[in-house]
């Protein structure tokens, strides 16, 4: 099973804060190949010698043993499919899928071949391709457990969460049990608001592993969802204590840290995420969030402009340093932000109508009775009475 990995941001509004998970691998690639009965004892001892380089990762050294074999005897299903998982594992997927669909030549029905090369197209976004394949695999092998899990990754990848949900529920009850199934399945209940089943899904992950920090940060989002932030705070101190390299749990415990209003330690959570990683620009926005929230309004813009410095196109950035802008009364500057955002995202009304009150402030009602208009006609709740107050 491919390894997948992903950050989530669940955007609440500007002056609130932000849910970032990291995502622990789903699973990593499994050589899971059974007994092939009809061949010779020499063809056999070459087979098994190729599955314990594959096991111990020495896939250079795989794909030799069995490109030899395949020479000697091009029909070899199970050859091609072991060379084949061979390649995946040096991450040439489309000589994966080229053996793998010599071996369906050889063996149209050939479960394993079929459930590998969907695996490989997941792994160059061929998720439908994918799902065809493992359809199939699943048809000739209905208690293929790996081959549920991977569809259950492909439809998780094109947001077809019921039915990966199903996937991965089938997977454990096929088994065998392990905290990678129980994960898997609770990262798609978390995805589709049922947090308190998903705590359920992590907490049995943690009983079979507790020593992978990605479970405790993924139990912690879910607490966090679910507003119970002490539990939340105590799975981010245990994913920090096993991972304390890992700048994203730093930045979820500083979330939970903030919801109880430790804003000591929230600060002190993100500034040790900015110690592990400079370079992230929501890590500074975050803070900024929480420096505006103690109306530590210089210290906000500071962080606000280094966030715009890293990625100057997100529109976000720009509106929360326009509201702490504002509070210093830098009206002037207040607009220039608000007029970057409406150039990256012109759709959104809040925009306008902020931009609109601003100049308000500065008397120039003029043109703060346009943005006014302009975030009424795109849906602004607040637009109209403000044009009836102030727009004759």
């Amino acid at each position: 099973m491919l390894p997948y990995q992903m950050r989530f941001y669940f955007y609440l509004v500007p002056l609130n804060v932000y849910l970032i998970l990291t995502m622990r691998l789903f699973a990593t690639i499994l050589f899971c190949v059974g007994s092939i009965a009809g061949f010779s004892q020499s063809n056999n001892t070459g087979l098994d010698g190729a599955r314990k380089k594959l096991e111990a990762k020495d896939f250079n050294g795989a794909k030799s043993v069995l490109s030899k074999i395949i020479d000697a005897n091009p029909k070899d299903k199970a050859a091609l499919s072991l060379r084949g998982q061979a390649r995946m594992g040096l991450e040439d997927f489309y000589g994966a899928i080229a053996d793998f669909t010599f071996a369906l030549e050889v063996d149209s029905t050939y479960a394993e071949a079929l459930n590998f090369r969907g695996e490989s197209k997941i792994a160059l976004a061929d998720d439908s391709g994918a799902i065809e394949d493992l359809n199939k695999a699943i048809a000739y092998n209905p208690k293929y457990a790996d081959a549920y899990t991977n569809r259950g990754f492909a439809r998780y990848n094109i947001d077809q969460l019921q039915d990966a949900y199903f996937d991965f529920s089938k997977a454990l009850e096929l088994g065998p049990i392990d905290a990678d199934k129980y994960f898997n399945r609770g990262v798609v209940k978390s995805e589709l608001g049922e947090f308190v089943s998903a705590i359920d899904d992590y907490s049995k992950a943690i009983e079979l592993d507790k020593e992978d920090a990605s479970l405790y940060n993924y139990r912690g989002v879910a607490y966090y969802n679910t507003d119970v932030f002490d539990k939340a705070i105590k799975d981010y101190d245990a994913a920090i204590q096993l991972d304390p390299k890992d700048p994203l749990k730093f930045e979820n415990r500083a979330l939970a840290k903030s919801a109880i209003e430790d804003v000591k330690g929230a600060l002190e959570d993100y500034n040790k995420a900015i110690e592990l990683d400079g370079e992230d620009p929501e890590t500074y926005n975050l803070r900024g969030v929480l420096k505006y929230a103690t109306e530590d309004f210089d210290g906000a813009i500071a962080d606000y402009t280094k966030a715009l410095e890293l990625d100057p196109n997100n529109p976000t950035y720009y509106d929360n340093r326009a509201l702490s802008r504002t509070e210093k009364e830098e009206y002037s500057g207040a607009v220039d932000d608000y007029s970057a955002s409406i150039e990256l995202y012109p759709s959104d009304p809040e925009t306008y109508y902020q931009r609109g009150m601003i100049k308000l402030l500065m008397n120039n009602n003029y043109d703060a009775c346009l943005d006014l208009k302009r975030a009424d006609e795109l849906g602004s709740p607040d637009a109209k009475s403000a044009i009836r107050k102030n727009c004759k």
